[in-house]
């Protein structure tokens, strides 16, 4: 038996560690819209955790300065504008 060849070993491929989308310093607040634009899908929901890459505690804050911003009519609760392009 060759023992050169081995079948299962894992591929050696290099990845670049994503920068965490929320730094130390930030604070999740329905006023900051620039960070919380970055959590909202084109269609205007709030896009999940996994998607995010934040964990349940910052996910859940973000949640409540989304809804709190659609209230206070900073952000829109729908966005439905359909673009058409030709």
């Amino acid at each position: 038996m060759n023992k050169s060849k081995r079948p299962f070993t894992k591929s050696k491929r290099s990845f670049r560690r994503r920068l965490p989308p929320i730094q130390s310093g930030d604070r999740i607040d329905y006023r900051n819209m620039s960070l919380i634009s970055r959590f909202i899908s084109e269609q205007g929901k709030i896009l999940s955790r996994r998607v995010n890459r934040v964990t349940f505690k910052q996910q859940r804050l973000i949640t409540i300065a989304i809804k709190q911003a659609r209230i206070l009519s900073l952000l829109p609760f729908l966005n439905n504008q359909k673009q058409f392009e030709r």
